[in-house]
């Protein structure tokens, strides 16, 4: 008679547990936040991951009535930044900014990471798409992709794209355009989007792979010349541009940011952080000023984002394969 005894007994230990961490989860939404929360920028002060985590923080301190702390801590190509979060406990009160860098290209790119890109966060919210632009010096005899496509390759080797350096999205953007439509054009790195940009209006090179913000007055100016849009749908910025993909099926790049915690926070915290994140990203403030900028919002679950991370990890990984991209 002990057995069946001690199997209930267990049975009601286990399911008192259960019922336990259930209640503690959902007791820590309610609570949460009780004190500042730190969000870390592993970038520069002034680029879209900075501004729009400043953005983040304003609003989430005038919801929650919680200062919310926006820390810098550039190097490594984020990674040092990221690092800081990833070792951080997982109590919702130290985030990190993220992008298609720190949390789906470094891994690919660089000999050693200090975290495990997937294993040592929490995915929470996707934040932004910054577009992309395909765009050429007004002296390229080309309006269209498939006029770019046909002049590369009556011309191997002679066209060149600058980047913001090696490894970057600029740079990535460009080997896979290169492999899609298997032309010829040489990769000129620069440190940074400045100097690159610079070089491509005084013509020393041809064409290049940008975030929208950083080229679009330029275009707008009829300095540069807009071939096409590097995510998958038409800008409200340049509407009349088409995309890279109307005429390259499958052609997209997503110069990304999102937030992420370190590994292991409670479910009900990242619940919390995404509809509240959703809900400043909607405002009408937000929308009107991504637009202008040409930045898009794509609303996701914090599995949908999980799961959006792992597509990016594996789409970079071979790209960075196939052209044998190496930083030392």
């Amino acid at each position: 008679m002990r057995k069946p005894f001690m199997r209930n007994t267990m049975a009601l230990l286990i399911g008192a547990a259960m019922f336990s961490m259930a209640a503690l989860a959902s007791a820590q939404a309610p609570t949460y936040p009780d004190k500042p929360i730190r969000i870390v920028v592993p970038f520069p002060v002034g680029g879209v991951a900075d501004t729009f985590g400043r953005e983040i923080g304003r609003k989430l301190t005038e919801a929650w009535g919680q200062p919310v702390v926006i820390d810098n801590r550039p190097g490594a190509g984020g990674n040092i930044g990221a690092d800081i979060v990833a070792k951080s406990a997982p109590d919702g009160y130290t985030l990190v900014i993220g992008n298609i860098g720190t949390h789906a290209v470094n891994v690919s790119l660089l000999p050693a990471m200090p975290f495990d890109t997937i294993k040592d966060f929490t995915p929470i919210v996707h934040v932004l798409d910054a577009e992309g632009l395909l765009v050429v010096n007004p002296s390229i005899a080309a309006t269209t992709v498939p006029e770019l496509i046909a002049l590369a390759r009556a011309q191997p080797g002679k066209l060149s794209y600058g980047s913001a350096g090696i490894g970057t999205t600029s740079h990535l953007a460009g080997e896979m355009f290169k492999s899609m439509t298997n032309v010829d054009i040489v990769h000129v790195p620069y440190k940074g989007n400045v100097p690159a940009i610079t070089d491509l209006l005084g013509g020393q090179t041809a064409m290049i792979f940008a975030t929208m913000p950083t080229v679009l007055p330029h275009v707008r100016a009829e300095k540069l010349r807009a071939l096409a849009v590097l995510g998958t749908a038409r800008t409200p910025a340049l509407p009349e541009v088409p995309t890279v993909a109307e005429s390259v099926p499958g052609f997209e790049v997503s110069n990304w940011i999102g937030l992420f915690g370190p590994a292991g926070m409670p479910p009900a915290i990242v619940a919390r952080l995404n509809t509240e994140i959703q809900k400043i990203m909607h405002s009408p403030e937000i929308q009107k000023r991504l637009e202008s900028e040409g930045a898009k919002f794509i609303p996701m679950t914090p599995e949908q984002f999980a799961a959006f991370q792992k597509a990016e990890l594996a789409k970079w990984a071979k790209t960075i394969k196939d052209a044998n991209i190496k930083v030392d």
